[in-house]
């Protein structure tokens, strides 16, 4: 992100990134806004009817977080012992991975399930009129 002349960073600028149809339930969108040095890719999903967004920027190693696989997360079973009775998918939390390394963020908070220390950065989304909006 780049800074004005006085060290702070400049004003946010909201931009259109599409219609609301093109985000499906447990879908993205990925868009590059601005130009050059000051240009920043978000990534836009959809999951239970809500919004979320976030820069496109990986927290392990600063991969394309935003356009790798969306998945169910993967819960471990187990029995009444503590036995593991195998892996099964939660379609109650949907997360994106990233393709480097796979590293998985839960896309309604944006951090790892394991470690949340590591996060991806959100930008404010909005919907509107049949349109979607992000702020950076």
């Amino acid at each position: 992100m780049t800074t004005t002349l006085d060290g702070s960073a400049p004003p946010a600028r909201t931009y259109d990134v599409g219609g609301s149809d093109e985000v499906a339930e447990r879908g993205r969108l990925v868009v590059t806004l601005g130009e050059g040095t000051d240009a920043v890719t978000v990534g836009v999903f959809r999951f239970r009817g809500r919004l979320y967004s976030y820069e496109n920027v990986c927290a392990h190693q600063g991969g394309p977080a935003c356009q790798g696989r969306i998945v169910s997360r993967v819960r471990e079973r187990l029995d009444a012992e503590k036995r593991s009775l195998g892996l099964a998918f939660d379609d109650d939390e949907m997360h994106i991975v990233c393709p480097w390394h796979g590293f998985e963020y839960d896309v309604t908070t944006g951090r790892h399930p394991g470690r949340p220390d590591y996060a991806l950065r959100a930008v404010s989304v909005d919907e509107e009129g049949g349109r979607i909006r992000v702020t950076v």
